[in-house]
């Protein structure tokens, strides 16, 4: 009998993930583990937002009795409210970062950020403190301005260049890159205080995927094939400021197939088989270690993961992607959401 292929990795690191809220949220927690990932770096786009520790401290509180396999990384909302002292208190905390959304570009981004410049205390603050700004990379959309979903993230480049320049030793991520643009200014810049997450859905998407097809629909969306191997082609140099930020953003299927989409695509409870499947289609299988497992703990200063007994094993064999996961409302009702490339087989699973 032919011996199959099998990959043994540690656990790998999710930097950025969103486990919602309400109901949904403990069917997302448990799935973490399913993805092969043991450390999950948590959005802190609630409704409403996490502003405070003590709000950050609850929410993980909820996420490890769900799951208490995985390490829970705890970030906060950056508004108007954000203060130096609750970055010092945070800090003390163990809360890791601070996330940045632009007004309106993206679920639950209402208390999104108009203007940087007022926030530059609270930056210094997260300097002195080592605390890291995530940054979701787009301006809003404006006709007048010819801004729309397509250049949204080009347009914004100029203001994470401005950010590093005043601030050099913060710490800064440009979240869920899709633009080559985006991917040649993190080379630019070139600081080991500048880094750069890649989903595993912008490394397979292109536009023509997600036009009218809501469960491909993100923001940022998908781009050009230029784009996308421009994603590709840091993976296959092995940049080390590049690394996995899954965004897996679940919503209901009825909310997802309805007139208005919301933005977001999910990968949760496969994440390391896709990531298996993309690499090898490219050629990359030998770069997935460190994307996954390395180059993101290196840049958020954490030990690497060691632990024999924390490894997940990937095997080459195909595996059909449910059509959907089943959970129960607020209401005792069954909904469910639905994952990237459903119904479709891919050809590497978890053992």
């Amino acid at each position: 009998m032919e011996q199959l292929q099998t990959i043994e990795l540690p656990v790998v690191d999710d930097f950025h993930t969103h486990l919602r809220q309400g109901a949904i949220t403990k069917l997302i927690a448990k799935q973490v583990s399913d993805g092969g990932v043991g450390l999950a770096y948590v959005m802190p786009n609630l409704q409403p937002p996490i502003k405070t520790t003590d709000e950050a401290l609850e929410y993980k509180k909820l996420l490890q009795s769900y799951n208490p396999e995985v390490e829970f990384l705890m970030t906060l909302y950056l508004t108007p409210d954000l203060t130096p002292e609750e970055i010092y208190k945070a800090a003390k905390a163990g809360i890791v970062g601070v996330k940045s959304y632009p007004r309106g570009v993206t679920t639950n981004s209402d208390s999104g950020v108009e203007s940087y410049t007022v926030y530059y205390d609270v930056f210094r603050a997260m300097e002195k403190v080592n605390m890291v700004l995530n940054i979701h990379g787009e301006v809003p959309s404006s006709p007048d301005n010819n801004i729309c979903v397509m250049n949204a993230e080009i347009e914004f480049l100029k203001n994470l260049e401005e950010l590093h320049r005043d601030f050099p030793n913060l710490k800064i991520v440009l979240e869920h890159a899709t633009t080559k643009e985006s991917i040649n200014l993190i080379k630019k810049i070139n600081s080991p205080n500048v880094a750069c997450t890649l989903t595993v859905h912008h490394l397979q998407l292109l536009i023509d995927d997600w036009a009218g097809q809501c469960h491909n629909f993100c923001k940022p969306v998908a781009k050009y094939p230029q784009d996308r191997e421009a994603l590709r082609s840091v993976i296959k140099d092995g940049l080390p400021q590049f690394f996995l930020g899954s965004d897996s953003a679940p919503h209901p299927r009825i909310k997802k197939e309805s007139a208005k989409a919301p933005a977001g695509v999910f990968t949760t409870p496969n994440i390391l088989p896709y990531l298996a499947d993309i690499f090898e289609s490219f050629g990359c299988l030998d770069k997935l270690h460190d994307f996954c497992c390395v180059n993101g703990r290196k840049f958020y200063g954490l030990p690497l993961n060691l632990d024999s007994r924390k490894k997940v094993k990937l095997v080459k064999a195909q595996n059909t992607i449910p059509d959907e996961y089943p959970y129960q409302d607020e209401k005792g009702q069954t909904q469910s959401v639905v994952p990237f490339l459903a119904n479709k087989t891919i050809n590497w699973k978890l053992l």
